[in-house]
């Protein structure tokens, strides 16, 4: 406990006043409550995900456990009835978030919150990829609309929420209208010209963008942030990367799996087919060609989801003082247990929380090693094995490995470890909590 002290301390003395800073900073705090008000929304989807792909899904894990898919053979075509809830929460997140973005900047300057947050969408449109041509119909791609487009959302809802609200100050600006206009239409004249000003000012920018990008500004962020692990290979050292890149941008409320997953599937789809061919042939995963895949991740340093946020749920409920805290552990813990942490990244949250974002990037590395090294010197086979991504925690590394006792007892090991990291930043969180400015946007309004 004299190292948790020291340490605890230490943290207390360096991030506990960043985060102090931080919490008060216009930007970080207009996207911070951002993720916070549209949580309910991201909840109701995490909840579809959950209740489809392990209760529904003929492969999930509680339709194997309780033997649904023999019990009811058509289980999967109940998924349909569900799956629109998706469509209108997280797959179109981006659109929630660029609108509450400009909203709390302009609460923050005390402009007009609604009509700023209505720009910023009408914006993001006007920057969104063209429609595409299809048998001589028009149709708009929902590419961007989800997590792939979140950044865009987070960067024109700041500048049209600092935008805005400037403009809309300027007298010279302003067109009054007499006292007997409906203030409705009052308010909408007031802030007219500089709507105007912002739509046209983003349309010419688009057109500039176009022409030396043709694919897009959503386009050429997407293929920005790819490229740096196009030449990453299957290995220990690359796997370590991903996991770290991955998680980072979660931290600026990207959704990392998502965004990476084209290169993560390039990468590591051969050798978990010949890991998969091998046990086929020899009925063992003993031996298997790959010790090394992307499954490390899932089966040692996913629990909860990206993060390993099951050990940080634990910490919560082990030392954490805040309430809110506490709360949104509570509402987590049945969407965790399957790897689904939407709840926890957008509900704390750990976007942009300088204090969480530390272990939520530690932790998955450390667990990779020790899965690593307990592969490499013959613990435990490799994860050969496919296994839904919702199996809940150390369950994924037991039926991975083909039912190896040893490789449950290591994840048990992980999860002890990963709760371990999480403990101090718990604890410094309380301190953060105390010394933070609570005023924020989401509290106005």
């Amino acid at each position: 406990m004299g190292f948790m002290a020291t340490f605890e301390r230490f943290m207390e003395k360096t991030l506990v006043p960043v985060a102090t800073k931080l919490n008060s900073q216009r930007h970080i705090v207009a996207i911070r409550d951002a993720f916070i008000l549209a949580f309910p929304i991201t909840l109701a989807g995490s909840l579809i995900v959950l209740l489809n792909f392990a209760v529904l899904s003929p492969d999930g894990f509680i339709a194997k456990m309780l033997f649904l898919n023999k019990l009811f053979p058509h289980i999967a075509d109940y998924q349909h009835i569900f799956t629109p809830v998706l469509n209108g929460s997280t797959n179109i997140l981006a659109m929630f978030i660029v609108f509450l973005v400009a909203r709390n900047i302009a609460i923050a300057l005390k402009a007009d919150d609604l009509l700023c947050g209505l720009t910023a969408l009408s914006t993001f449109f006007i920057i969104y990829p063209p429609y595409k041509a299809v048998d001589g119909e028009n149709f708009l791609s929902t590419q961007w609309l989800g997590a792939q487009g979140l950044f865009v959302a987070l960067i024109v809802g700041l500048i049209v929420g600092e935008i805005f609200s400037r403009l809309s100050r300027s007298n010279k600006l302003q067109i009054k209208m007499p006292p007997a206009v409906p203030p409705a239409i009052a308010r909408t004249f007031k802030v007219l010209f500089p709507i105007i000003i912002i739509t046209v000012g983003f349309s010419i920018a688009n057109a500039i963008i176009i022409a030396l990008y043709p694919k897009g500004l959503h386009e050429l962020i997407y293929t920005m942030l790819q490229t740096p692990l196009k030449d990453l290979g299957s290995n220990i050292f690359s796997l370590v990367i991903l996991a770290v890149v991955t998680n980072l941008l979660w931290v600026f409320g990207i959704h990392g799996p998502n965004t990476f997953a084209a290169i993560r599937e390039a990468m590591f789809v051969e050798p978990n087919l010949e890991n998969l061919n091998y046990v086929a042939a020899h009925g063992s995963a003993w031996g298997a060609p790959y010790p090394v895949t992307w499954a490390i991740n899932d089966a040692f340093a996913n629990y909860g989801g990206s993060g390993m946020t099951l050990g940080l749920l634990i910490a919560l409920f082990l030392v954490s003082k805040r309430k809110d805290y506490r709360e949104i552990g509570k509402l987590s813990v049945a969407p965790g247990l399957f790897n689904i942490n939407e709840p926890v990244i957008f509900g704390l949250p750990i976007v942009l929380n300088p204090i969480l974002i530390v272990p939520f990037i530690l932790v998955p590395a450390v667990n990779i090693i020790i899965g690593y090294f307990a592969i490499q010197s013959g613990l435990i086979p490799p994860i050969a094995y496919q296994v839904p991504w919702t199996t809940p925690g150390p369950l994924i590394a037991f039926f991975g490995t083909g039912g190896n006792w040893i490789a449950l007892i290591i994840g048990f090991v992980c999860l002890a470890v990963s709760t371990f990291i999480y403990l101090p930043f718990v604890m410094a969180s309380n301190k953060a909590a105390t010394l933070g400015n609570n005023q924020s946007p989401a509290n106005e309004k």
